[in-house]
């Protein structure tokens, strides 16, 4: 069962910007492009709690011993969670040679050759959220950094500033939300692992089960149970379904549990009960909560270990490591004749949170009025207790099953005390305002609501939720869309969903958008094509129409190559869901919505690809019959020219629609000035051009002016910040006089002398100045 943790997991690599994202072999990730040779190389892997970040490390490490990343002669792997505990103090060559191994002999020579070799060396600092308050890391002040005694921090912070052992490879592990980018001046590469695909969990439960007489059944048990597949995509979680799955089927029971908190109360319960007895259950309930107390404290202080001699007593160490709540760990002793000493760490951070929500429920000091502070959606001014994302969800739930004959073998206190804090959850539940809650607090707000299971409650929520609900660049895990869908479907309300850059998973997006009250959605124009093409490929018509009705683009804003590109793979499967989709009349001929309907389409591409990228769209413009707005002025500039400017002028007759079209800041001469006014005429319905900050002269100008009359519809032309002298711009006057349509002409220019400027605008007071 071990080795299945070590299953190679997907992992994506991110650029700074998010933007673009890309599968990621194990061997790739100390590729750095662009770096230099002799510099310390930052990398960042990044992943929720449980993700096998951890994992990941230990397969480096152990591929390192196997004979692969041969570029590094030395690989020292820390676990933050032992290192950082604040009394601690360390030098490099202690941390190096005696912390993380002891050689037998000739440590002095192995640390001068580490000094004089760095990039022969990769530190690997797992858990990087370990260190508290590492916002705030601290320089390093150390004048012979390699060898004085410091924090752990201080010392961390040298290595990054390359105050120490530069030319070495850093490999930090982080949760996201950490933002290492606050106080890492350059991180070379990040990549985040993102969890097991649907088949990837199937294959983790398969393989958990091989051998076994129950290895069909366990799949089907826990497919059944949605929720609790949702969160195998989690390699920590999966691992916890499987063992209580194991449990429920030795016991020949044929259900789990279907929340969080009682899969967990049982796994808490599975531990203890089947070897206690009357004498001893009162002892585990004291210990457990001495557990439970000393999880929440030292959550508060964002740690997970602590030292041994620091358990209040022998009994709670020995329940704690007995029943597998804590792992022990050695300390490097600080001189030879010294006394080794040892610490304790949660086992598992799924752990530590389910105690500590256990104290909160069970605390006698924690009163039922100041319970609710420990919530992750307060006002937006209060910081949430993020040490841990699931306290707040096993507090609800564990508050709502008091009752529950699991819970009561756990605990000794009084219920009536419970039930005032549950009253207490249910009045706060109530009173939250819904509408207000950004999208990750309500996200947060839904999870905790769901793990009540209270039909109230979760009626409630769904009758208040707000018909428009965005989740632009939240991520959307598959336990997040399985409680969005559970809350819809208890909905009257229609609603209108965005999940662009939500990293949704396809089963997700159809779940989702299947539903019947989801009347409109916004997604990542590549997930929307894979969706529709696995839903023709499995033969799906009813989703194929649904998605395709539903789907909304308007408005449109490329900024990538690859949004151009995914835009032209939706004109093209246009053509190609013509024998699949067809509408109510059999007409062989099918428009998607989604491109009959866009009206606003702004590029942004900027410089670089801003050309290229035009004259791509350029092809498949004529596919969007209600085009009104054009939008090409972006704050990087795109830079079509003259070029951008002739093809654009190519396809004018198509565009039927075009009311605005904004050109602004792009480069054009009069070259691409005269193309354009040369096919100006065939926009019947443009009402605002602008050409705003170009490189038009006078020539240009005259050609514009040609035109002007014959464009009917044109009621605003902005030629501001052009290189137009006062030739050009009483050429311009002349040809407005001809032009009672238009209702501004904005044409401020550096070179026209102010003067003129205003004569002109005396003759005409449409000319703004």
């Amino acid at each position: 069962k071990n080795s299945v943790k070590a299953m190679e997991k997907e992992l994506v690599t991110c650029s700074l910007q998010g933007k673009e994202k890309a599968a990621l072999k194990r061997s790739q990730i100390f590729q750095v492009l662009g770096g230099k040779d002799l510099e310390t190389k930052v990398i960042v892997v990044l992943g929720k709690a449980g993700m096998g970040k951890s994992i990941l490390v230990q397969k480096i490490c152990q591929d390192w011993s196997n004979g692969e990343f041969s570029q590094f002669e030395f690989v020292f792997w820390f676990d933050c969670k032992q290192i950082s505990l604040p009394e601690k103090q360390y030098s490099l060559k202690h941390l190096l040679l005696d912390f993380f191994v002891k050689p037998q002999e000739g440590s002095k020579e192995i640390f001068e050759y580490i000094l004089q070799n760095p990039a022969k060396v990769l530190l690997v600092f797992d858990g990087f959220e370990g260190l508290n308050d590492h916002e705030n890391l601290p320089r390093c002040s150390a004048k012979q950094p390699e060898k004085d005694l410091c924090g752990i921090k201080e010392l961390l912070s040298g290595l990054i500033q390359k105050k120490i052992l530069n030319g070495c490879t850093l490999l930090l592990t982080a949760r996201p939300k950490d933002k290492m980018y606050q106080y890492v001046s350059k991180v070379d590469k990040t990549i985040e692992i993102v969890g097991f695909s649907p088949q990837q969990r199937e294959l983790y439960i398969t393989k958990y089960f091989e051998g076994l007489p129950y290895c069909d059944n366990a799949l089907k048990l826990i497919k059944e149970c949605e929720y609790l597949f949702s969160h195998c995509y989690s390699p920590v979680m999966c691992r916890f379904v499987c063992f209580l799955s194991e449990t429920v089927l030795e016991m020949g029971d044929k259900s789990l549990p279907s929340t969080l908190t009682t899969v967990f109360l049982k796994f808490v319960q599975q531990k203890i009960i089947p070897v206690q007895t009357d004498v001893t259950a009162m002892q585990n309930q004291d210990s457990l909560a001495v557990l439970a107390r000393i999880a929440w404290y030292l959550g508060e202080k964002h740690q997970s270990a602590m030292k041994s001699d620091h358990l209040p007593s022998k009994e709670v160490k020995e329940f704690a490591l007995k029943y597998g709540f804590f792992l022990p760990f050695a300390f490097p002793r600080p001189s030879e004749s010294g006394e080794e000493e040892f610490g304790s760490t949660f086992s598992d951070f799924v752990i530590q949170n389910f105690l500590g929500a256990l104290h909160l429920m069970l605390a006698e000091d924690i009163k039922d009025k100041s319970l609710t502070k420990y919530l992750s959606f307060p006002s937006k001014k209060k910081k949430p207790y993020n040490w841990s994302d699931l306290v707040p969800r096993f507090l609800a739930g564990l508050l709502f099953l008091q009752d529950d004959a699991y819970f009561c073998s756990l605990s000794n206190k009084d219920v009536k005390q419970s039930t005032k804090k549950q009253k207490t959850l249910l009045k706060y539940f109530k009173r939250l305002q819904i509408n207000e809650l950004c999208p990750e607090r309500l996200l947060e707000l839904l999870h905790c609501i769901y793990e009540t299971q209270s039909n109230y409650l979760l009626q409630h929520v769904a009758l208040r939720l707000k018909p428009d609900l965005s989740f632009l660049g939240v991520v959307l895990a598959p336990p997040d869309v399985h409680v969005l869908h559970s809350i819809f479907k208890r909905s009257r309300k229609e609603f209108s969903l965005d999940l662009r850059n939500s990293s949704i998973d396809m089963q997700g997006l159809k779940d989702l958008v299947g539903l019947k009250n989801v009347a409109s959605f916004r997604a990542s124009l590549s997930d929307t094509v894979m969706l529709w093409k696995s839903s023709e490929q499995t033969k799906d018509y009813e989703l194929l129409r649904a998605s395709t009705e539903k789907f909304v683009l308007d408005p449109f804003k490329a900024k990538t190559m690859k949004d151009i590109s995914d835009l032209s793979d939706l004109v093209e499967i246009q053509e190609k869901m013509i024998n699949c989709v067809q509408d109510a009349s059999g007409c062989s001929s099918y428009e998607i919505p989604a491109i009959k309907n866009l009206r606003k389409l702004e590029f942004a591409l900027g410089p670089v690809c801003g050309l290229r990228g035009f004259l791509k769209l350029v092809e498949i413009l004529a596919a969007f019959p209600s085009l009104q707005h054009l939008d090409l002025d972006a704050l990087s500039e795109n830079g079509i020219g003259d070029e951008g400017a002739k093809s654009l002028s190519e396809v004018f007759p198509t565009l039927t629609s075009l009311e605005t079209l904004n050109l602004s800041q792009n480069k054009i001469t009069d070259v691409g000035a005269e193309k354009l006014a040369t096919a100006l005429p065939s926009l019947s319905s443009l009402k605002t051009l602008s050409l705003y900050n170009n490189s038009i002269c006078d020539f240009g100008a005259e050609n514009l002016a040609k035109v002007l009359p014959a464009m009917a519809s044109l009621r605003v032309l902005d030629v501001q910040y052009n290189k137009i002298t006062g030739v050009g711009a009483q050429q311009l006057t002349d040809s407005l006089q001809k032009c009672p349509q238009i209702k501004n002409l904005v044409m401020w220019n550096p070179t026209i002398p102010y003067g003129v400027l205003e004569r002109l605008q005396q003759l005409d007071s449409r000319i703004s100045v």
